[in-house]
């Protein structure tokens, strides 16, 4: 299986990027994952979308298509999604109702440093990816709050309750996301 977590946040010591970096530590040892940011991608612009595509977006395009899953770890700017994320997830959804977002399991993880725990963006970011038919793994919204007092200054994950949460949602949503594989070669 192959993991393609998306970030929300650009910068290389964010939380987001942290907290992917924990959830790669423990996945199971035969599943790939590779990470992107959206940090090469110009302004979407229909314009642009005609061929050929900007490499960075080509190069994206194609990690979301080789996915088997998406993990999206954002955190919440402004009571919503941040602007680069947005902008991923709209070049990613080209053409409409038939690109590699269309019936591409995934996951919705938001955090701030709020109580919260970015429930907004979470939320928003959810209805963003119902309209690019875009399932999402339907546990208790994965939000963290507080997501700076989880973290060691080497950027280790040290709070067991965000990794108990962790360790329970991961088993569930790749047996979900096996069953949807299976669903779509059997159909």
């Amino acid at each position: 299986m192959h993991i393609l977590f998306v970030l929300g946040s650009l910068r290389l010591e964010s939380s987001s990027r942290r907290l992917a970096n924990a959830i790669r530590v423990s996945l199971p040892e035969d599943t790939e994952s590779e990470v992107v940011d959206g940090r090469e991608l110009p302004l979407f612009d229909a314009d642009l979308e005609s061929q050929p595509k900007p490499r960075s977006v080509q190069i994206m395009i194609d990690q979301v298509d080789r996915a088997d899953a998406l993990i999206f770890v954002t955190p919440e700017f402004n009571y919503g999604i941040p602007g680069p994320l947005k902008n991923l997830v709209d070049w990613a959804s080209r053409p409409p109702f038939n690109s590699p977002l269309k019936a591409k399991p995934s996951l919705v993880i938001s955090q701030s440093i709020s109580p919260a725990g970015g429930s907004r963006a979470h939320a928003q970011l959810t209805a963003v990816l119902s309209a690019t038919l875009t399932p999402t793994y339907l546990v208790p919204s994965f939000t963290i709050p507080a997501v700076h007092e989880k973290f060691d200054g080497d950027g280790q994950l040290t709070d067991a309750l965000t990794q108990m949460r962790i360790d329970a949602t991961l088993p569930g949503f790749l047996h979900w996301v096996a069953q949807e594989a299976n669903r779509s070669t059997s159909g």
